[in-house]
């Protein structure tokens, strides 16, 4: 699916969500939809994803014929020939190298969702070996196979690997739930640990991206978790890692200015504000001082959507705060945010794990689940990382999404009314000169940087991580920022015009074109303020 057809299905998911709600609650949640509107009637069709793919390359589906084995809750099918083949990537059973066997299993997830994955393990295998349960990354009902190099890396040397679909119930761009998220996987854990030849004892936990989340919690929930890789994790709060996430993409394109330390930093509040981020400030510190089992943490030295400096001496801190020293970590020179290689510093991910990666991940697993765990160490080159995370309050009242959805509906009423009432005198031939030319000034220009900028910033924000497609830049402002602050700062100058005038001639100005002016100057002056926070007047 190309990149417009993406961003134009993320928009009426967000504007279908926002119909289902009350009334009331609408109130929090409009004025984010009706930016995304604008942004789905205004996104450029070059326009980059939104947000990267897990990790893992095209993969082969396989329908299997299968023996069935029932234990517990937990059922298994050994997979045998496989039956049809696609490149397509779906849910489903997943064709394994010869050197491997897969084994189809089916377990409860959180509130008893029935789930599916399959085990990976290699062609006579030990028994008494150690399993690992792989956790995806940020995705809606991500298929098995996304994880499949991984799965099969980790195979070869010696591991038993459960992958699974991910839920799609109960989880959306803004709906979803860390907890419930681990509960799916340490149902899988379970589901592990009941299979033919692996130690119950031996098995733990890999989690991608989002999944750094996830499995912390699940491993502070039970002790059946014997120890857990972590891969491109991160120790910030949610929103706190977005905004860094895009406004570094941001610069990476070549902007700084107000549009990177303001507008987008705002943007994200207010669409968190307005319920549109899950868990926006999550906080993953107390947990990962509760986990007490061999944690090894993995960051590539290209990772552009975790800040790779300043997450590892947080987990370090959080860990060591609990009493843990069994951890390590390890940078992986031109490896993105999956540890994959990537030729062009962490933009592009190739289908490779970077060098060594599988090896360390084999033979920590080893020492760890032989009784060998690891004392506190790190590893490896110093990752990339342009600029630091900023903190991310919540709004306060007057900055907050009811408020600048009151600020939206007064813009729209009072620009668009001046030039709509003038237009229709005009038809009926009652047309009157304007008290200043700069009241039409106001009107037009009001409007249009209003909706464009809010159609703007969510482009930005739709297209941006890794690297942002901001347009043509002009002096670190890219040029469509340029043009809306030269209306804004034309909106400025026309509403004290248009007051000095209206001043002026007030008292021959009839009652209603006072009103009509009236509402217009409300509008204006409301506007400056709002300009100013939303970095529109600001360098």
């Amino acid at each position: 699916m190309n990149s417009l057809l993406m961003q134009k299905d993320i928009c009426r998911q967000m504007l279908a969500e926002v119909s289902l709600q009350s009334t009331f609650g609408n109130m929090r949640r409009i004025l984010p939809a009706v930016a995304v509107a604008a942004c789905l009637l205004t996104t450029p069709g070059t326009a980059a994803a939104a947000a990267p793919a897990p990790a893992g390359g095209a993969t082969t589906i396989v329908t299997a014929a299968a023996r069935t084995i029932t234990t517990g809750s937990v059922t298994t099918r050994a997979a045998t020939t496989p039956a049809a083949t696609s490149t397509a990537v779906a849910p489903g059973p997943v064709a394994v190298p010869a050197d491997l066997t897969a084994a189809e299993v089916s377990f409860q997830g959180s509130g008893g969702l029935a789930m599916h994955g399959t085990v990976l393990s290699p062609a006579g295998a030990k028994p008494a070996r150690p399993g690992i349960v792989l956790i995806h990354g940020a995705g809606t009902g991500t298929p098995r196979a996304k994880l499949m190099v991984e799965a099969v890396e980790f195979a070869r040397r010696g591991m038993s690997v459960l992958i699974y679909d991910k839920r799609s119930e109960g989880y959306s761009l803004f709906q979803r739930s860390y907890t419930v998220l681990a509960e799916d996987a340490l149902g899988a854990v379970a589901a592990l640990r009941a299979q033919p030849g692996i130690d119950p004892a031996k098995v733990g936990i890999w989690g991608l991206s989002e999944g750094g989340w996830v499995a912390p919690i699940a491993a502070a929930r039970s002790a059946d978790v014997a120890f857990i890789v972590l891969v491109g994790a991160n120790g910030l709060p949610p929103l706190r890692q977005q905004t860094w996430a895009v406004a570094a993409g941001l610069r990476k394109a070549g902007v700084s200015g107000s549009l990177v330390d303001r507008a987008e930093l705002n943007l994200y509040r207010t669409i968190a504000d307005g319920g549109m981020f899950p868990e926006p400030y999550y906080d993953p510190e107390p947990t990962i001082a509760a986990v007490h089992r061999p944690v090894l943490a993995i960051w590539g030295t290209h990772d552009l959507l975790t800040p790779p400096r300043e997450t590892p001496p947080i987990f370090a801190k959080a860990l060591e705060k609990g009493g843990n020293t069994h951890y390590t970590f390890r940078f992986f020179p031109g490896a993105d945010h999956a540890a994959h290689q990537s030729p062009d510093g962490g933009v592009t991910r190739l289908p490779e794990l970077a060098p060594g990666y599988a090896d360390l991940v084999g033979s920590w697993v080893r020492d760890v689940t032989a009784g060998k765990p690891p004392m506190a160490g790190s590893s490896g080159p110093t990752p990339e990382q342009a600029s630091r995370t900023v903190p991310v309050p919540p709004p306060a009242w007057w900055e907050s999404a009811p408020a600048q959805l009151a600020a939206l509906v007064l813009f729209v009423v009072a620009f668009a009314a001046y030039p709509m009432v003038a237009l229709v005198r005009r038809l009926r031939g009652r047309g009157r000169p304007p008290v200043a030319k700069a009241a039409r000034v106001l009107g037009a220009a009001g409007f249009v940087t209003v909706l464009g900028s809010f159609s703007y910033l969510f482009y930005l924000v739709m297209t941006g991580g890794k690297l942002a497609a901001p347009g043509p830049v002009l002096a670190g402002r890219p040029l469509i920022w340029l043009a809306l602050q030269a209306l804004a700062v034309a909106c400025a100058a026309a509403t004290v015009l248009t007051a000095r005038a209206w001043w002026r001639t007030r008292g021959s100005v009839p009652q209603g074109e006072r009103v009509r002016l009236g509402l217009l100057l409300a509008g204006g002056t409301v506007f400056i303020p709002w300009a100013l926070y939303w970095g529109l007047l600001l360098p």
